[in-house]
Order: C-alpha cells, then structure tokens, then sequence
C-alpha cells in the first residue's frame, strides 16, 4: 500500500498543467479543448475499469502512468489547432485509466477499518501534493506553460518507472461473465457521491473567487488553499470513521461561509471544512469495495469514478444558477450546502 500511495503522490506533485489546458488551447480552441477533453476523461475512467477484466491492476497502473505521461509530451509538442485537439484527447484518453485500478489495489490489500483508512489516507495525501503542485506551478509558470505539460509528463512517467519497480504482483483479475448493469445500490451511491463532488469542487473552485470578493488581500486565497491542503493529513484518522457525521458538518461549514461577510470567518470555517472534507474523500470508493462483489469491484469504481467527471462541467452552471437565485455573487457556498444536504439525503453515507 505504501509504494502505491508514493506512485499517486509523485504523480499529483506534478498534477498542475491541466488546470491550464485553456491556455495552451487558446481563446478560439478553449470550447473545442474543453469538451474534448471532459468527454475523453469520462470514457478513460469507464475503460479502465472495462481493462481491468484483462488486466492486473499493477499492470493497467503503470500502462495509464505511462500512456498519460507520453500524451502530455505530445501535446507540448502540439503546434497546429488540430494536434493540439488530437493531444488533448489522448491526455484525456490516457487521464482515468489507472483510477479503478488504484481503487482495486487498495481494495485487495485492506478490509475493515483499515479499508477505510486506506483510501482517507490516500485522498488526503493527494490533498496535500497538490499544495506542493501549486508551488511548482509558480516556479515553472514564468519559463511558459508549455514547460507545465513537460514536468507533468515527466512526474507521470517517473511514478509509471517507480510503480514498475515496487507495486507488488498480484493475481490476474476473476473474468466476469455475462453482460453487466449498474445494480441500484451502485447507482444511488453513485448519485450520492455525485452530490458530495459538486458541493467540494464548487468550494475548492470558488473559494480564491469568494475571499477576494469579501475584501482578502490578493496573497491570502494561495495562502489559504496551501494552509488547507498541509492540515487535511491530520484530519484523516479521527474523522474518516463518522461519514454522516462529516457530511452534515460539511453542510453547515458550507452554510457558515456562505453567510459570512468578514475575511476571518470565512477563512476559520473553510479551514475546519477542508479538514472534514478530506476525510469523506476515501469514503466513497471504501463504500463501493465494501459492497460490490469481487468479480464485479472493476465496474463499480468505474462507475462510481463518473461522478466526478460529471461534477466538474456541471459545477460552473449551478453555482451560477444559485448565485442568479440568492442574488449573491458568491454563492459557490451556498450550492455547496444544498449539494450535501442531497448527499445526506440520499442515505449512501453510512
């Protein structure tokens, strides 16, 4: 377990050149890049876990590592509107193979508590490479952002080199026969997830937005970010065992910086909610290996997965559309909150 949290961890400090896909795809391509990007994303995720009836998990790991890091390359090689799109799509292609696999490695390798603590541990570390990630970004930013896909496909082919090396062989997968449907409870849990990824990412997506708006000097949004990031570890053993518990604390920090107007309070309650909210990331793919059959965990983290790719294009729009509603300009808390009441609502937390 530890050789594979060091692979995703490498791989996330390097984690920082898709924020700026945008900006190598250019004004008039960003639309086109966008969502050909998203829709790879989304069929990347659903073939790994398809893969993964073929495939070892340590095996599909390193191929996705090695298949995202040459895309990358690729695309800062990309000169031409349509190599740019081409890159782009392989990026996306290549992006959410390894996910379902990650998920299967640690679903072998634990049970019980000790599951649950896996995957907490596993989303908070990767909470914290990203403070690191964003450090990088600034350095390498200057020399262009071309530079960005350069060491980000370097970090992906170095955690691909270090997953050969150390993850440890396991046994071919158990072929699953027949044809597959998403069981009910899979897809309510799914629909909650679904819920808990838009209420994080409107935070994490909006929160720079939401502190300048309130007056924070131009220097506390990063600082804020990092500060949360570096303090999720911490969090991750006394609150990963109390799920609803989390979530409904989640739902009122979220209720608590929407209703905020000054800069400390906003910061104090999005501070405590990083903390929570670090701590339900590992809850749901835990959830989904302890309940899915062995034969069958592949489709669940797979499709359990989607909920995030969904989440990112549809968090913009709802944010929006609460804003328009509460009249609010920072309304991304607000959303948050609604999302996790739905979360809790739809009884998947447990």
């Amino acid at each position: 377990m530890k050789a594979l949290l060091w692979v995703r961890v490498l791989n996330e400090v390097g984690a920082f050149a898709l924020a700026f896909l945008a900006v190598v795809a250019g004004p008039h391509l960003v639309t086109a890049a966008l969502t050909v990007f998203g829709v790879a994303a989304l069929a990347s995720r659903w073939a790994g876990g398809v893969l993964l009836d073929r495939l070892r998990p340590p095996t599909l790991v390193v191929g996705g590592l090695t298949a995202t890091g040459l895309a990358l390359l690729a695309l800062a090689a990309a000169r031409t509107p349509w190599q740019i799109l081409a890159a782009i799509a392989a990026t996306g292609l290549a992006f959410e193979l390894y996910e379902p696999a990650t998920s299967e490695i640690l679903a072998r390798a634990t049970e019980g508590d000790r599951r649950r603590d896996a995957y907490a541990l596993l989303g908070a570390s990767l909470t914290a490479a990203g403070a690191v990630s964003g450090l990088l970004a600034a350095v390498l930013l200057p020399f262009g952002v071309r530079w960005l896909l350069v060491a980000d496909a370097a970090t992906c082919l170095a955690a691909a080199v270090v997953a050969q090396a150390f993850l440890p062989p396991q046994e071919a997968p158990v072929r699953r026969k027949g044809r597959w449907r998403p069981p009910t409870l899979l897809i309510r849990l799914t629909g909650a997830a679904t819920a808990y990824a838009v209420g994080y990412l409107a935070i994490l997506m909006f929160m720079p937005f939401v502190l300048l708006q309130r007056g924070a000097p131009a220097w506390l949004p990063g600082l804020t970010l990092a500060t949360a990031a570096l303090l999720a570890p911490a969090a991750r053993r006394p609150l990963s065992g109390h799920p609803r518990a989390m979530l409904l604390l989640t739902c009122a920090l979220a209720l608590a910086m929407g209703l905020a107007r000054d800069v400390p309070l906003t910061v104090a309650a999005y501070l405590a909610w990083a903390m929570a909210g670090s701590a339900l990331l590992g809850h749901w793919p835990a959830l989904a290996a302890d309940l899915a059959p062995p034969a069958d965990r592949p489709r669940w983290f797979a499709f359990l997965g989607l909920s995030w790719g969904i989440a990112q294009p549809a968090v913009p729009g709802i944010v929006g559309l609460v804003a328009a509603v509460s009249g609010r300009a920072s309304a991304a808390p607000l959303a948050a909150a609604m999302a996790f009441v739905v979360a809790v609502s739809a009884g998947a937390a447990r």
